[in-house]
C-alpha cells in the first residue's frame, strides 16, 4: 500500500498549511511528516522544494506535482487521486 509522505521544513508557513489541509480530509489519511532540515541528503534533495508530497510504494518513490495553494477538502482528495493516491490506499 502506498504511503503519502510530506516533505518539510520548520516554519514554512505553505509546509504547515498543507499538512493542515491534509489532516482535515475526511476520511483522515495517514500522512507521514518529515522535515527535510534533519537530513543533509534530504535537505540537498527537496530543501528548495517543500512542501512536497510523494508517494512511497513498494518499488521505489513517486514525487507527485507540486499541490495548487487553493485546493482543499474534496477538490484536495480528487487531485491526490488523479496523482495516484485513492481512498483506498488511505
Amino acid at each position: 500500500m502506498p504511503a503519502l509522505v510530506l516533505m518539510t521544513r520548520q516554519g514554512c508557513c505553505l509546509c504547515e498549511g498543507l499538512a493542515e489541509k491534509l489532516r482535515a480530509l475526511e476520511p483522515p489519511l495517514a500522512i507521514e511528516l518529515i522535515d527535510v532540515d534533519g537530513d543533509p541528503a534530504l535537505q540537498a534533495r527537496f530543501g528548495l522544494e517543500v512542501p512536497l508530497l510523494l508517494l512511497r510504494l513498494p518499488d521505489g518513490e513517486q514525487v507527485l506535482p507540486r499541490v495548487p495553494p487553493r485546493l482543499a477538502g474534496t477538490s484536495l482528495r480528487v487531485w491526490l487521486q488523479k496523482h495516484g493516491f485513492s481512498d483506498q490506499d488511505a
